[in-house]
């Protein structure tokens, strides 16, 4: 297969002009209905602008335009016209606006259509249109379960934005997991207290579906190697599905094969093992290769079938009908300014080490090097590693929320932003979580084997003895060697900072007593610490 298909000129006049964005690659979408081989046309378009806005790994940047391409032969073939602007097209433009507005004065439409966009950057350079004197109808993306205006209605009614709630009435409304009379099948509404465990020993996680690159997907691997040859990560372990049916196996694989024990270890972290029992069905759900209800169903099947207990399959369909709805729907109601949040004042920089991995904490040597071997991390490293650092350790938000949205094959601002800015960092004021997901490197132990072997100790607050324990002391480290580890110093540190601000959060209360307690020498020691070692990071001043 070649993407030499994609060079057949289309010529104008066109009718109908339907605009194909790269996370929007759904062969049933409603923008395809009805398009006219002779009278309409298709326009893609491979831009530079998409691939610099934010740093973006070659990964994620290979598998958007890898996947287009693939579908848009698959136009193609269907018989539809198709205007493909490839990255090294002559007269290309590097923006979708440039490229659009080419496109209208080539062909001569008399309207443009195009999905509803997945961020607020590319819905106002739609708005932006209406300078063409071309009509642009937007249609919904009918992709996810909740529309933008039926979570606004939810939300409207609400004190506070909880998700288990939100997930509840998704439950009721999809009739998922749901008895004749009206209650969460097995009695419970989610097993979060059964999906907690920590391997014991190095699991057994069966290999993962990952497709050879084919003669399209080697032909931009070259192109993004020399396009974008500073960009950060590596290519070589390049294995994402960029077609409908490669996506389609990689479900079939993950609950044929992992969705067993996906629940039981679904938090669990283990050193050089990325992937685990987790499906990595990210990608394909947010470029639209896979839709929402085939995973839902897949999932029940193995239910049905005996193949996977209770616990795994209501885990996964929470982060699918739950989750990933409940953040989509914040970042629309939330509005265009939501990213800019920073609730509790941070600006550090983000340390170097997050583009290179090249850093003594384990965890964070493990998690990072993964991402740029991959593009990826499960949700556990995303939030407790990776930005669990970002938060006690005073990051900007946005400094962070750049980094998950380029460094991620499944990156997309409606995905990246409200995760990040608000289950993360806390930045939102409570919005996404109504307590910050901070925790000392007494956590990141007790779900992994990350500190065995690493030169800091998880319980030591301070210094090199063993005094300053954390007081969730124990762990195989707990034993007065090594130098204290940054995560237990920054997480002491950000509740010494934000002692008076958490004080009315009574989910917050328990462990501020801790803080409490402690003499104005033990804080201060706690505090000059976590400043030399945000000076030796470069990460400098994280308050104004």
């Amino acid at each position: 297969m070649s993407s030499d298909k994609l060079g057949a000129e289309v010529k104008g006049p066109v009718r109908q002009l339907a605009i194909v964005l790269g996370d929007q690659l759904d062969h049933d979408a409603p923008l395809l209905d009805g398009l006219d081989p002779e009278q309409d046309a298709v326009l893609m378009m491979e831009v530079e602008e998409e691939a610099k806005h934010v740093p973006s790994h070659k990964q994620r940047t290979t598998l958007f335009l890898s996947a287009m391409r693939h579908f848009a032969i698959d136009l193609v073939e269907r018989g539809l016209r198709v205007r493909y602007v490839k990255l090294d097209t002559p007269h290309n433009t590097q923006s979708f606006d440039g490229e659009v507005k080419r496109a209208v004065k080539v062909l001569g439409p008399e309207c443009l259509k195009i999905t509803h966009p997945g961020e607020w950057r590319v819905k106002r350079m739609v708005e932006s249109w209406s300078d063409l004197d071309v009509p642009v109808e937007v249609l919904p993306d009918e992709h996810f379960t909740t529309t933008a205006e039926e979570f606004a209605e939810w939300a409207e009614s609400r004190k506070t934005l909880v998700m288990e709630y939100f997930y509840r009435e998704q439950r009721k409304k999809l009739d998922v997991l749901m008895t004749k009379d009206g209650k969460p099948r097995g009695g419970e509404w989610n097993y979060d207290s059964d999906n907690r465990d920590a391997f014991k020993q190095a699991p057994r996680a069966p290999k993962r579906y990952t497709p050879r690159p084919d003669d399209i997907t080697r032909e931009v691997m070259e192109l993004v190697e020399k396009r974008f040859a500073d960009a950060p990560g590596r290519l070589d372990a390049f294995g994402w599905p960029v077609t409908r049916r490669e996506a389609r196996r990689a479900l079939r694989d993950f609950v044929d094969r992992r969705l067993k024990h996906f629940g039981q270890y679904q938090d669990a972290m283990w050193t050089d093992e990325p992937f685990l029992y987790h499906s990595t069905l990210s990608p394909c759900l947010n470029l639209k290769l896979l839709g929402v209800k085939e995973c839902v169903e897949a999932a029940l099947g193995a239910l049905e079938n005996g193949d996977a207990p209770l616990n795994s399959v209501e885990g996964f369909i929470r982060q699918l009908i739950g989750w990933r709805e409940f953040i989509r729907g914040v970042y629309w109601h939330e509005g265009s300014r939501y990213g800019e949040g920073n609730g509790l004042d941070q600006h550090g920089e983000l340390p170097e080490f997050y583009w290179n991995g090249e850093t003594d904490m384990a965890c964070l040597r493990d998690s990072i090097d993964q991402v740029l071997e991959h593009g990826y991390g499960h949700h556990i490293q995303r939030l407790m590693v990776t930005g669990n650092f970002a938060l006690i350790a005073g990051i900007h938000p946005r400094a962070i929320a750049d980094w998950y949205l380029g460094m991620y094959v499944d990156g997309i601002d409606w995905v990246t932003t409200p995760n990040t800015v608000g289950m993360v960092m806390h930045a939102d004021g409570g919005v996404v979580g109504t307590k910050p997901y901070a925790a000392s490197g007494r956590y990141i132990d007790r779900m992994s084997n990350y500190c065995k072997g690493c030169r800091h100790d998880p319980v030591k607050r301070t210094g090199d003895g063993d005094q300053g324990s954390d007081d969730d002391s124990g762990g195989k480290n707990g034993d007065g060697e090594g130098s204290a580890c940054p995560f237990t110093t920054f997480y002491w540190d950000f509740l010494i900072r934000n002692r008076e601000r958490f004080r009315e959060n009574h989910r917050m209360a328990m462990i501020l007593k801790n803080v409490d307690t402690m003499d104005d020498g033990e804080r201060g020691e706690i505090t000059s610490r976590a400043r030399r070692l945000r000076k030796d990071l470069g990460i400098g001043r994280i308050s104004r």
